[in-house]
């Protein structure tokens, strides 16, 4: 038992419901932040299932995209478990289409998800972790995030930024003795592709593809060794590879993979 604190967000599905569970079972407190109360509160007694002993779970409702929001839910976590070790920042949206063609509200979405919901993230733990003399940032970065990608290119630029800042971050925070992780996700297997925005639900399938649990477990891991950069497999780091030394070809895999259907 480690009786750390975790805050995670996005945990109503996906991999955020997979860490709280990994975290929880590891011996973590949780706090569980989402806008779907119903689903946290599922979640809540999913952790109440788990073979003891197992750290506690508390569910906060609220939106990546409000920084007060946010900040409340630290102020929980906090007065709940009386510090705050962990971040995974791990809210985000996708969305299929042309950046010249695509709704504005679905662009908008993305860039205020995966973006400022990263953003108000960091600066409402930033704080607590410093009181209590150090802390983690995780931060749920894709291996798309150097690659070209056409017809999800704004998802993909939203993971750049993300990568990006985990190395600024990173440099900031030194001296505070936080940590922080670039975590380059690959194909996983949730409900995530099929909840893209936008009218292009065109993601062609057959690639190697992480679970959800297999994430999790990996995000708890890293809570433990504080790697700079976590990627997951073989191929993810192909991808990665790829995007440098033949960003063309990874481009045309990536037209193939994205390009909305009866276009080919």
């Amino acid at each position: 038992m480690t009786n750390g604190v975790v805050l995670i967000t996005g945990a109503s599905s996906g991999i955020g419901w997979a860490a709280a569970l990994a975290f929880a079972r590891g011996g973590y407190h949780v706090c569980g932040f989402a806008r779907q109360a119903e689903r946290l509160e599922a979640l809540r007694a999913e952790v109440d299932r788990l073979p003891a002993p197992h750290g506690d779970f508390l569910p906060v409702a609220g939106d990546v995209r409000s920084a007060q929001d946010l900040s409340a839910a630290v102020e929980r976590a906090v007065e709940r478990f009386g510090r705050l070790d962990v971040l995974v920042a791990n809210a985000g949206v996708g969305q299929h289409g042309a950046v010249a063609d695509a709704e504005w509200e679905h662009l908008r979405a993305v860039l205020r998800t995966n973006i400022d919901g990263v953003m108000h993230s960091v600066r409402a733990a930033v704080p607590a972790m410093r009181a209590g003399g150090g802390g983690h940032i995780l931060l749920i970065s894709s291996v798309v995030a150097g690659v070209h990608t056409p017809f999800t290119a704004t998802y993909s630029a939203s993971k750049a930024f993300v990568s990006s800042l985990a190395g600024s971050l990173r440099l900031e925070l030194q001296a505070d003795n936080i940590a922080v992780t670039d975590v380059l996700v690959g194909r996983t297997l949730t409900e995530f592709n099929q909840n893209r925005l936008g009218p292009s639900q065109a993601t062609r399938g057959g690639l190697p593809a992480k679970t959800a649990d297999e994430v999790a477990s990996a995000l708890v891991r890293a809570a433990k060794r504080k790697p700079r950069h976590l990627v997951l497999s073989l191929f993810d780091r192909l991808i990665l590879a790829g995007g440098v030394l033949a960003p063309g070809i990874m481009a045309r895999l990536a037209r193939r993979q994205y390009e909305p259907r009866g276009s080919d």
